[in-house]
C-alpha cells in the first residue's frame, strides 16, 4: 500500500506555479519539491491545510491511497 501525492496534478488544474504556492503556503521550494515528488514521509495537517486553503481544493484531492495489489 502508498500514499500517492498528486499536488503537481492539482497545481496544473489551478495553473499554479511552485514558486507562487510556496509564497502563498508560506513554505521553502525545497520542501514543496519533496512533497510534490512524493518523497516526503510525513506532512503536518496545518500544512496540508494551508496547501488546500491555496489551491482552493480538499485534502483527498491531493492524497490518495493505493493499494499495490491493484
Amino acid at each position: 500500500m502508498s500514499i500517492i501525492v498528486n499536488l503537481d496534478v492539482m497545481m496544473a488544474k489551478r495553473k499554479m506555479s511552485l514558486n507562487e504556492l510556496s509564497e502563498r503556503v508560506g513554505l521553502t521550494l525545497a520542501n514543496l519539491s519533496v512533497l510534490k515528488t512524493g518523497k516526503a514521509k510525513a506532512v503536518r495537517f496545518t500544512t496540508l491545510e494551508s496547501i488546500c486553503k491555496a489551491l482552493d481544493c480538499q485534502p483527498g484531492d491531493i492524497l490518495e491511497y493505493r493499494d499495490d495489489d491493484d
